[in-house]
C-alpha cells in the first residue's frame, strides 16, 4: 500500500521506513507527489497535531497519509519543549543544533538526578476512506550535560538511555530502532493496523 510520509523531514523518512519494511508500505515524502504544504500545528497535544498532519496531506495526495509528532518533555521544565520541540526558542535562526543548545542551557540549573526526560510520539494514519489509526510511544531517560555521539537527529545527542548507557545519538541505527520513541508507536501502530485489516495477522 503506498503511503504518504507528513513531513520533509528525510531523517524521519529513513528512521520510519525501516520500522515500517514489515507493514507493506511503500512510503514516500509528500513532497516526492509534489504537495509542499507547512500545516499549522494548532493542537495542544501531539495527539492533536499528528492528526491534523496526517489528515492535511491526505487530502492533498488522496493517499493514505502517515504523520509523526514528536518531541522530547523534560520533567524539570514541566514537560517543556513538548509539542514545541520542533520550534523550540520561537526563534527562526535556530537549527536542530540551536534548539539543543538552548535547551542545555535553560536547564544548567538542574541537578544531576533530576534530569528526567521522555521523548514522546504519536503516530497517525489517515486513510482517504475516512479511518484514522493512531498510536503513542516513549522512551524515558535524562539529560546530558553536553553533546555525545554522532548519530540519531534533533535532541538524541543530549539523551541519555539508562539501560544501554549511552544518548541515543551513540546508538547504531539498528539499536535505537528497538528502543526508540518512534519505534514503539510503530509498534503499537503495527498492531492497530492489522486489528483494522491493513496489514496481515
Amino acid at each position: 500500500m503506498r503511503v504518504v510520509l507528513a513531513s520533509k523531514n528525510k531523517h524521519k523518512l529513513v528512521e520510519i521506513s525501516k520500522i515500517t519494511e514489515k507493514f507493506g508500505f511503500d512510503l514516500v515524502l509528500q513532497s516526492e507527489l509534489g504537495v509542499d504544504i507547512d500545516v499549522e500545528e494548532t493542537g495542544t497535544t501531539f495527539e492533536e497535531n499528528s492528526f491534523l498532519k496526517a489528515e492535511a496531506v491526505m487530502k492533498a495526495t488522496g493517499l493514505p497519509a502517515l504523520a509523526d509528532d514528536s518531541g522530547i518533555a523534560v520533567d524539570a521544565l514541566n514537560g517543556e519543549p513538548g509539542i514545541y520541540s520542533a520550534r523550540y526558542g520561537f526563534d527562526d535562526t535556530l537549527d536542530d543544533w540551536g534548539r539543543l543548545l538552548l535547551l542545555l542551557k535553560n536547564t544548567e540549573h538542574v541537578p544531576d538526578g533530576e534530569r528526567q526526560a521522555q521523548f514522546v510520539c504519536v503516530i497517525t494514519m489517515v486513510t482517504p476512506e475516512g479511518q484514522t489509526i493512531q498510536a503513542r510511544g516513549e522512551i524515558h531517560g535524562e539529560l546530558t550535560r553536553e553533546a555525545r555521539g554522532e548519530n540519531g537527529f534533533g535532541y538524541d545527542p543530549i539523551f541519555y538511555y539508562p539501560p544501554l548507557g549511552r544518548t541515543t545519538a551513540e546508538l547504531s541505527s539498528e539499536e535505537k530502532n528497538q528502543v526508540s520513541h518512534r519505534a514503539n508507536a510503530l509498534n503499537v501502530f503495527y498492531e492497530k493496523l492489522k486489528e483494522a485489516g491493513y496489514a496481515d495477522k
